[in-house]
């Protein structure tokens, strides 16, 4: 496939992971705004949360290029992680803490293992 349809599906698996973000922001927020949950007894649902939609964002991936998915996997990640770099740095003026670039790094390898599964469940492979 030409670079051009694996960035497309690298767009398609970074739109695909902010929507369930925002899908799962949404349910989270109104948890916690109608129950008495704590925003400390869901540190671990919403960090799955994240690594789930961040494997899916790659599987998305993998699945549109069909091929080279440790590749649009990883670009997916990075992207992603890119992104909210971006958000963090220009809209609230800090940078990284150590605890997220290591979170960042294991979103980026999840987002390749959903890459390289979506390329090897893809159907139409030749």
């Amino acid at each position: 496939m030409e670079s051009r349809g694996l960035g497309i599906s690298v767009i398609y698996g970074v739109i695909a992971i902010f929507i369930f973000a925002i899908v799962s922001s949404l349910i989270f927020s109104v948890l916690l705004t109608f129950t008495s949950l704590q925003e400390s007894s869901l540190q671990y649902a919403v960090t799955t949360v994240s690594f789930i939609s961040l494997f899916a964002g790659g599987f998305i991936t993998g699945k549109k290029g069909k091929e080279k998915g440790w590749f649009i996997g990883t670009a997916t990640g990075l992207i992603y992680s890119a992104i909210i770099f971006l958000f963090q740095y220009l809209g609230l003026d800090s940078l990284f803490s150590t605890e997220q670039i290591i979170y960042h790094i294991c979103y980026i390898i999840t987002a390749m293992m959903g890459g390289i599964l979506g390329v090897n469940m893809s159907s139409s492979r030749t």
